[in-house]
């Protein structure tokens, strides 16, 4: 079963720095179709992707049988009341994740948690976690000693700052996804035309193109595998416009191994929500 988990953000929102725009209802039941097909069983949404979890409710099929992860994101709605409206938007009975998609949700009242454990308990979902960003966040949740047992965190060849914990999560059975594989797709910026604010990040990009070119592997390539081969991360989000390039990162999996380390020392520039 492969390590790669269908991101959903762009079928209902305009996403990332290179995206083609959101595909048609027919792309997203063939992009599904070979998902499927190429042994992804996991899909990430979130209530807070536009109109995601419709899109995929009148898309996927009982044959492909995915794993649908979903998030409960910020406002006044009461999380069970948004499951079940998850649940009817997806037409399903069961999820398998359930994540707190904003983590100042949980700082602000911790005791919210209590109402992903009953929904575990209740038996309408698998495994229950955190979206985070910071390590302080992850250290925060720990110290209040909240169960969890599924996390999403960025991860990429730039972006380490979650692997110290990863050992101690994935030993107390934390089934650990990562996101941001293509850092939102500043990997394939054109090195030469990147804005003022990401100047600082070329000379990194830079040695990212010496290694892919004495590697003789694409940057694709490289970015995808460095996190698919962490023997700590069970599930890699990617998230694509079309067939032709979920067919490419099935493609790209390789199992050469990717010796490159990369130290920024500009770490807010790690987090896209610093680029503007």
């Amino acid at each position: 079963m492969s390590k790669l988990v269908l991101g959903t953000v762009q079928f209902g929102l305009q996403y990332g720095v290179n995206s083609a725009g959101r595909p048609s209802e027919d792309a997203v039941k063939n992009i599904l179709a070979e998902a499927a097909k190429g042994g992804i069983s996991t899909l990430d949404t979130s209530s807070a992707y536009g109109n995601s979890e419709e899109i995929l409710g009148a898309c996927v099929t009982l044959e492909e049988n995915f794993k649908i992860v979903s998030k409960y994101p910020k406002g006044e709605t009461p999380v069970k009341e948004m499951f079940n409206a998850s649940l009817k938007r997806l037409k399903v009975d069961i999820l398998y994740g359930y994540l707190l998609h904003h983590f100042e949700v949980y700082k602000n009242n911790p005791r919210v948690w209590d109402d992903f454990v009953a929904l575990k308990e209740s038996g309408k979902v698998k495994k229950i976690g955190f979206s985070l960003y910071t390590p302080e966040e992850l250290e925060f949740i720990l110290n209040k000693k909240s169960p969890f047992d599924l996390i999403q965190v960025p991860f990429n060849i730039f972006d380490k700052k979650f692997l110290p914990y990863m050992k101690e999560l994935h030993e107390k059975g934390v089934e650990i996804h990562v996101r941001s594989t293509f850092l939102q797709g500043l990997f394939f910026k054109d090195r030469n035309a990147l804005p003022e604010k990401l100047q600082p990040m070329k000379k990194y990009l830079l040695q990212l193109d010496e290694f892919s070119k004495a590697s003789g592997m694409s940057i694709s390539e490289i970015a995808l595998n460095y996190n698919l081969q962490n023997p700590y991360i069970d599930g890699v989000l990617i998230g694509v416009d079309n067939v032709e390039q979920l067919q490419m990162n099935l493609n790209s999996v390789k199992d050469t191994p990717i010796d490159i380390e990369v130290e920024v020392k500009e770490q807010e520039l790690l987090n896209p929500v610093n680029w503007n």
